[in-house]
């Protein structure tokens, strides 16, 4: 039986990548983004509240998501399908869509006045940071596809010999007292191999507690019945992490611990609702479940393109605002209707071609 609830979780979190990067744009802590706006508070509460759940929560699912896949799959048709939905498609975007963002950053930041393949040149000879905001080689969004890659592969046998062990997790001795401490195994986890200020370990954390734990039936059931106390804890949390960012505490070992909290119990917490109130499908959440990765896949470069011309031509915040978010959804949807009618377009982009 198919989880819906997995699926319409993944949407919410994919639909949520066009307001958080729009607000990224406009925060007011001073990390520069492609390009830059004004700085305001109200975007920049956004983007604290969603950043220390949101992509880890991706990892989980993805966890959940390969316990099923590997119910009805080999080792081969798994490390197969990871090849063309992940590796096939972050090596073209490396080449078609990733340079777009590092070109337009350095023609934001530094003045760059050289042609945009031209600057494909700079793009590959340029390692510094890894975030491409100096115009640098950057994997830009598609470091998720990168690190889930990695961490599906580096997993694979672990996976593969626990799904045909008849000793699995006795999800009915998973009690709540045991689960809302898996924190600390993130945390411990998260600064382990860093890169480009993204958190491998953190993300192999995440998936790993998805695959064996997460999956489990009886420990979803256990989730939904806490939603309340889950969301309870998840709200106090982020209330702590805003009370924490405006003091002199946001830095440090007490932030990091209290950022796993607010990752893991916003986890369980999304979960938990998810269970509850999403396990169904219509019309619309089919859709955007096929549409979901393309839509990944293409935004952040529509986005920052959007953002570079609203930025020197619309005056209005709530303008430039509206055009980034609402232009960069719509045209990403084209995107992906258009590629998706062609085998070689399909292929490259990890997009199901309509036959």
């Amino acid at each position: 039986m198919r989880k819906d609830f997995v699926d319409n979780i993944r949407i919410f979190c994919i639909l949520l990548l066009f307001p958080f990067h729009t607000c990224m744009i406009y925060n007011n802590w001073g990390e520069i983004f492609y390009i830059t706006g004004a700085s305001y508070s109200l975007p920049s509460n956004f983007v604290s509240i969603v950043y220390p759940w949101w992509m880890t929560l991706l990892f989980t699912i993805a966890g959940i998501s390969s316990f099923y896949a590997l119910k009805k799959r080999t080792i081969k048709e798994y490390t197969k399908e990871r090849v063309e939905k992940l590796l096939i498609p972050l090596l073209v975007g490396l080449v078609i869509i990733i340079p777009i963002q590092s070109y337009i950053a350095d023609v934001f930041y530094n003045g760059y006045s050289g042609g945009y393949f031209a600057h494909y040149k700079v793009f590959f000879t340029k390692f510094t940071y890894l975030t491409g905001q100096d115009g640098g080689f950057t994997p830009g969004h598609l470091w998720f596809m990168l690190f889930l890659f990695v961490v599906s592969m580096l997993m694979l046998p672990f996976m593969k010999k626990y799904s045909n062990s008849n000793k699995k997790i006795d999800g009915s001795k998973v009690r709540m007292v045991y689960l809302l401490p898996l924190f600390i195994l993130i945390l411990i986890c998260t600064p382990i191999l860093e890169i480009g200020g993204k958190r491998l370990g953190e993300s192999f954390a995440c998936f790993a507690i998805g695959f064996f734990l997460l999956s489990n039936e009886e420990v979803q059931e256990r989730v939904e019945k806490n939603s309340l106390m889950l969301t309870l804890l998840f709200i106090t949390a982020l209330l702590v992490r805003i009370i924490l960012q405006s003091s002199d505490l946001g830095y440090g070992l007490i932030w990091d611990i209290e950022q796993r909290m607010v990752t893991w119990f916003g986890i369980l917490a999304i979960l938990s609702l998810g269970k509850k109130y999403l396990n169904k499908s219509n019309a619309v959440t089919t859709y955007f479940s096929k549409a979901a990765f393309p839509l990944y896949y293409f935004h952040q470069s529509i986005l920052v393109v959007l953002g570079y011309f609203a930025l020197k031509y619309v005056n209005n915040v709530w303008m430039q605002f509206s055009i980034i978010m609402m232009g960069s959804f719509i045209i990403s949807i084209i995107c992906y209707e258009l590629f998706r009618r062609f085998k070689v377009s399909s292929y490259l982009f990890g997009i199901k071609c309509i036959k």
